[in-house]
C-alpha cells in the first residue's frame, strides 16, 4: 500500500472509530512506518470525526517531529508509538481507543487480563484456539512518557498479543499491516466487552 493510500485508509480507519465513541474530546492517537522507515503520527488536538491525511506529521524515534513539520506539535503519546516500532520492527500501523469498556475494565484487574474460552480471542496473532488462556498487560496510567516507556520495555515479554491496556485510559495495538492492527484492536474492545458484562452478572 503506497504512503497517500495508507494515509486516506488509516484516516477513515480513524472516523469510523470515532463515530464508535472511541475518541472522545479529540483524544487518541495513531501512527504507521512508511517503506522508508518515516514514522507518521496523528497531530495534536484533531477532532477525529473529521480527521484526514493531511493530519499526520512524521517525527523520529525520539519522538520529535521532523522535516516539513518541526515545530508542528505530535500527541503528547507519541513516545509510546516510537518505542513499539523500536520494540517490534516488523509493526507497521499502531491504534489507540478510549472506548468506555476497557477503561472501566482496567480499573477491576491488576497488572494484566487474562480472556479463555473466547471465540474471538484467536483474532490476536498467534492463538489458534479458544481454549487457551491469553494475557494483555495492564499498565498504570501516567503522565510520565519515559516511566511508562521503560516499564513497556521492561515488560516486552508479555506484549506477545500485539496491545495492551493502560489503566483508567485505553487500549493500544498494533500489526504488520493496517487490517491486522485492527483486527487486534477490535478483538481486544470485543473481549473486555464480553469481560465487563460477565463481571456485571455476577
Amino acid at each position: 500500500m503506497n504512503l497517500e493510500v495508507l494515509k486516506e485508509k488509516l484516516a477513515e480507519t480513524i472516523r469510523n472509530y470515532n463515530t464508535k465513541g472511541w475518541s472522545p474530546a479529540t483524544s487518541t492517537n495513531y501512527s504507521f512506518r512508511d517503506l522508508d522507515n518515516n514514522i507518521w503520527v496523528s497531530r495534536s488536538g484533531v477532532d477525529k470525526s473529521e480527521f484526514s491525511a493531511n493530519d499526520f506529521i512524521t517525527v523520529n524515534f525520539e519522538g520529535t517531529a521532523t522535516g516539513d513539520f518541526v515545530g508542528v506539535k505530535p500527541s503528547a503519546e507519541t513516545l509510546i508509538h516510537c518505542v513499539l516500532y523500536d520494540l517490534f520492527p516488523s509493526t507497521k500501523v499502531i491504534l489507540h481507543s478510549h472506548s468506555v469498556n476497557p477503561v472501566v475494565l482496567s480499573n477491576l484487574v491488576g497488572d494484566s487480563i487474562t480472556f479463555q474460552g473466547y471465540e474471538v480471542q484467536k483474532g490476536f496473532a498467534g492463538q489458534s484456539t479458544h481454549e487457551s488462556e491469553v494475557q494483555v498487560p495492564v499498565f498504570d496510567n501516567s503522565q510520565d512518557m519515559e516511566l511508562l516507556t521503560s516499564q513497556m520495555k521492561n515488560r516486552k515479554d508479555s506484549l506477545s498479543n500485539h496491545a495492551f491496556l493502560i489503566r483508567k485510559h485505553g487500549t493500544y495495538a498494533w500489526g504488520t499491516n493496517l487490517f491486522e492492527a485492527k483486527r487486534h484492536l477490535e478483538t481486544l474492545e470485543y473481549l473486555c466487552e464480553c469481560e465487563l458484562r460477565l463481571r456485571s452478572l455476577k
